[in-house]
């Protein structure tokens, strides 16, 4: 199946090699042939194997980055798997609303789906780099989910939804389409962004962390292609420009 080889399943500081191997076994029954890993803990380990249970592929191909941004370069989309929302404030969706959204923008680009480290999930930092979260509906009495058992679930739903749109008719016309920015175009324009706020005082000797983390989630849910951010980054250098022009112009 295609389509989910342009979704990423990240794991992040995953701590159990167990966890590592559980869950590239959970991955490989849906279909998935790739596994990424974010600074785990402790991997390559023959426990990671053994939990594997023949997934063996996936961790011997496992691709290992040293950041969540270098894992998910060149990503259209990416949806973090929280237990519960953070004090960053983002779109939160039901397991099956996130596989529909995460196959949608695989049609045109790699997407990501991130997993958190076992003790304490994505931080907020983490989460600052995702579009969205996803949350598994648990028991509200019990929510304590293993992070493969996690990443079943969310792999099973993608399967699902890959499945179904396999079965429909795709004889249509293709409507006109733009390549969504990727993760790291958006990052290069938010650090313009920051720097051309700054270029031009606007927060005027405070803080610019709270405006800066609002600005990014109403691009994050603006979702801009790649032309309509260059053309942001032409509007922040033209405004760069007449900012130092009229510094010059003081000086003089």
């Amino acid at each position: 199946m295609r389509v989910l080889e342009r979704v990423r399943m990240v794991l992040v500081g995953t701590q159990h090699p167990r966890n590592i191997g559980s869950s590239a076994r959970a991955l490989k029954t849906m279909g998935f042939r790739a596994l990424h890993l974010v600074a785990p803990e402790r991997f390559p380990h023959p426990e990671a194997h053994a939990l594997a249970a023949g997934a063996d592929d996936l961790l011997d191909g496992a691709r290992i980055s040293a950041t969540l941004a270098e894992a998910v370069a060149g990503c259209t989309l990416v949806f973090g798997s929280t237990a519960t929302q953070r004090a960053v404030p983002m779109p939160e969706y039901s397991p099956r609303e996130a596989a529909a959204r995460l196959l949608d923008a695989a049609a045109l680009g790699e997407v990501a789906l991130v997993f958190g480290p076992e003790r304490t999930g994505l931080e907020n930092a983490e989460l600052q780099q995702c579009h969205a979260s996803v949350c598994i509906p648990t028991d509200p009495g019990f929510t304590s989910l293993n992070l493969a058992q996690a990443v079943q679930v969310l792999a099973y739903e993608l399967r699902l939804a890959a499945l179904e749109r396999e079965g429909r008719d795709t004889a249509r016309p293709p409507l006109e389409v733009r390549r969504p920015a990727t993760h790291d175009e958006l990052e290069r324009f938010f650090a313009h962004l920051d720097e051309t706020l700054r270029d031009i005082d606007f927060h005027k000797g405070r803080s610019g962390v709270t405006v800066m983390r609002r600005l990014r989630r109403l691009f994050l849910r603006a979702a801009p292609d790649e032309r309509e951010v260059r053309i942001l980054h032409g509007i922040l250098a033209d405004a760069q420009r007449m900012a130092r022009l009229a510094q010059r112009r003081e000086s003089q």
